[in-house]
């Protein structure tokens, strides 16, 4: 009888733990945020990255109802921040906001990646997508892709090309592929670097990021001809994409997240994701990313983290492609 009585008392026991654990779990996630979060930024302040992070650290603010902290964690072409939010207690205190294109992208850019991405971070919703843009110097005459490529084949090898950055080396290896192209690459640190060869005709033509592209283009140095994605930019109706012009499947775009260390519990991932599509559907957030040449656009936690699965599959093609070296 007490053998009888001691299981029922254990399965009682068992029974209240875990509808007592559910209940606290329960009340963790209807009380988050209790505390400041931290936003964590793998690029410098004033970058365009640092405005991105910064927009958002400011829209979040009246929604979380606490203090939002940007913290710079700079270096490793990203890899500083990357490995600080994976090993970050997973609570939903430390939110990585970056381009998950970009660490698929480091996944076969370094030959010992510090981070498993996929399986170390898990993505919350979708911020942006990007292209990179075409763009030849505003005195160049060529005023479409087509103009463009057939004065690249009359110049042969002494046509060039500026890179500076994996996915304009990507864009500008594929579109050489494709149309047979004899022009050089000439590799510099940064897009505004680029700037004044182009304008000069030293460079012909380069694939520039968004913010870089919209800013020059506005500024009257270039002209852009053409966007990487398959889909025109609602942001930019007007300019076509390679994939229209010709390049079929050409289609690599950039996209940006805020991410969370692995292990993150899933009801405060989908908590974080219904804030931050508030922001990103507004109108406010559409007119400014359209000011850098992007558009605003969400995607669920599990969604965005298949994508990333599949970003990382594609940059090893694409690196193959642009036959970058891995380094370290």
């Amino acid at each position: 009888m007490s053998l009888t009585i001691s299981r029922r008392s254990f399965v009682a026991g068992s029974a209240a733990a875990v509808i007592g654990g559910a209940a606290r779990a329960q009340e963790s996630v209807d009380a988050y945020p209790s505390r400041d979060i931290k936003f964590v930024c793998a690029f410098p302040a004033g970058s365009g990255a640092d405005v991105y992070v910064r927009y958002y650290a400011e829209k979040m603010r009246p929604i979380f109802k606490r203090t939002v902290v940007v913290e710079n964690r700079v270096g490793a072409n990203g890899n500083m921040a990357t490995t600080y939010t994976a090993r970050a207690k997973p609570d939903g205190y430390t939110i990585y906001i970056h381009a998950p294109s970009s660490l698929a992208a480091n996944m076969h850019l370094f030959k010992t990646p510090p981070v498993d991405v996929v399986k170390e971070l898990q993505v919350v919703a979708g911020l942006n997508r990007q292209p990179f843009m075409l763009t030849v110097g505003v005195q160049q005459p060529w005023k479409t892709m087509d103009e463009l490529v057939a004065a690249m084949k009359a110049k042969g090898d002494k046509a060039s090309f500026a890179t500076n950055n994996p996915t304009a080396r990507v864009s500008s290896a594929w579109f050489k592929k494709h149309f047979d192209l004899k022009a050089v690459e000439v590799q510099y640190k940064t897009g505004s670097e680029t700037m004044n060869d182009m304008q000069s005709g030293q460079i012909d033509y380069a694939f520039h990021d968004p913010v870089t592209a919209v800013a020059n283009a506005s500024a009257g140095r270039i002209r852009m001809l053409a966007v990487t994605t398959k889909e025109r930019m609602k942001s930019m109706p007007n300019l076509p994409t390679l994939h229209e012009l010709g390049v079929t499947g050409y289609d690599v775009p950039g996209w940006w997240a805020p991410m969370v260390p692995a292990g993150t519990p899933m009801p405060i991932v989908k908590k974080l994701n219904a804030m931050f599509d508030e922001v990103t559907n507004s109108k406010e957030t559409f007119d400014f990313f359209a000011k850098f040449g992007a558009d605003a656009w969400t995607i669920s936690p599990e969604d965005g983290q298949k994508m990333l699965a599949e970003d990382i599959k594609s940059w090893a093609g694409f690196i193959k492609l642009a036959n970058i070296e891995p380094q370290g």
